[in-house]
């Protein structure tokens, strides 16, 4: 390896080690906040370790591509900005002889994120589930989450807030009767008795009252229990729970539809396997194509200012992200055919490349 090579693959290290620590503690302040929460509240160590371990590997899909991009801006626009870049073309270097190990420690990285996103973040999120399960009622109570399902064996509870035992917006799909009853509350306080869960329900709203009652009823306050929520079990396994060889195994039974399922939910199940899939390896795929793009943008940046390279950042990430999430949206719409549509950020970022790339090395 030569010189030149040496000191741009060490300031691009540097700038990606340092981006993705700060980007990790960034994004892993609300995990340290619930984390210190279980300590004050006396929750045994192995639970805390445990809720760490299952709650990083959630932040890695997004923390090391952004660091590669982050690193790919700031160290080719100062390369540019002192004038580098133009003495290694004036020495007769050939540029691409310099970004090569950029390049290819980014598909390393790729690498490694399709191994976690396909590995490590399904049992994550598989064993956060029974975690919740699989502990004390009081510590089960401190383990439900804000802003996504806690799926118990007949009952899913969703709220936006959480404040103590108090939570604010709740919904709760109960699945214990013929039909699936939709209950809503303004506010809902959490308690225990025994390993039932018990909701103490304000502003209430009930659709539909019961199978043979299909109407909608009202009530100021209502307590609703959860036999056996909280107590030693396996929860169900999801779609995001299944591993790279699982998923392939579920889209195979899907296909042939070995279950003999109605053919409107079959397509519905198959486009969302195929959507996570597609997802996961697109979200993967950042690493590499974000070093593609941010090396020409940095180059064609020529400032000084890292706010600039920061700024392209968030426009790349965002624009790439965005797309991503909107396909995943249409997950259960297979006539969208949405696990191509998440592949198209990925598209748009090797044509950027290919025109970017000739007119700046």
């Amino acid at each position: 390896m030569k010189t030149i090579e040496k000191y741009v693959l060490h300031s691009f290290l540097s700038a990606f080690f340092l981006a993705w620590i700060v980007l990790s503690f960034v994004l892993t302040i609300g995990l340290l906040v619930k984390i210190a929460d279980l300590i004050v509240r006396g929750v045994s160590v192995n639970v805390i370790g445990q809720v760490m371990l299952i709650g990083f590997p959630e932040t890695l899909w997004l923390t090391i591509p952004l660091s590669l991009l982050v690193s790919a801006l700031l160290v080719f626009s100062r390369l540019s900005a002192d004038s580098e870049i133009a003495a290694m073309r004036a020495c007769g270097v050939n540029l691409v002889s310099v970004i090569k190990y950029p390049l290819a420690f980014g598909a390393c990285c790729t690498l490694l994120c399709c191994y976690v996103n396909n590995e490590i973040q399904p049992r994550a999120h598989e064993v956060g589930n029974n975690l919740k399960s699989n502990v004390s009622v009081d510590t089960g109570i401190q383990l439900l989450e804000a802003g996504r399902p806690n799926d118990f064996e007949k009952v899913s509870l969703f709220f936006a807030k959480k404040e103590g035992n108090w939570v604010y917006g709740l919904t709760a799909y109960d699945f214990s009767r013929e039909v699936t009853r939709e209950v809503t509350a303004e506010k809902a306080l959490i308690s225990t008795n025994g390993t039932d869960i018990v909701l103490e329900m304000y502003n209430v709203r009930i659709d539909p009252i019961d199978a043979d009652k299909p109407g909608i009823a009202t009530m100021g306050r209502f307590t609703h229990t959860i036999p056996d929520a909280i107590r030693h079990r396996t929860s169900t396994r999801k779609e995001k729970d299944l591993c790279f060889f699982e998923m392939l195994r579920a889209i195979k039974d899907l296909r042939a539809n070995t279950r003999g399922m109605p053919e409107e939910y079959r397509r519905a199940r198959l486009s969302i396997c195929l959507t996570l899939l597609s997802k996961r390896f697109a979200e993967a795929f950042a690493c590499i194509c974000f070093v593609l793009v941010g090396v020409p943008l940095g180059i064609k940046a020529q400032r000084k200012d890292s706010t600039v390279g920061m700024g392209i950042s968030l426009v790349v990430a965002l624009t790439y992200y965005l797309i991503i999430l909107g396909a995943n949206e249409l997950q259960k719409r297979p006539d969208f055919h949405p696990h191509l549509l998440v592949w198209l950020p990925v598209a748009i970022c090797l044509a950027l490349a290919t025109v970017l790339l000739p007119k700046n090395l």
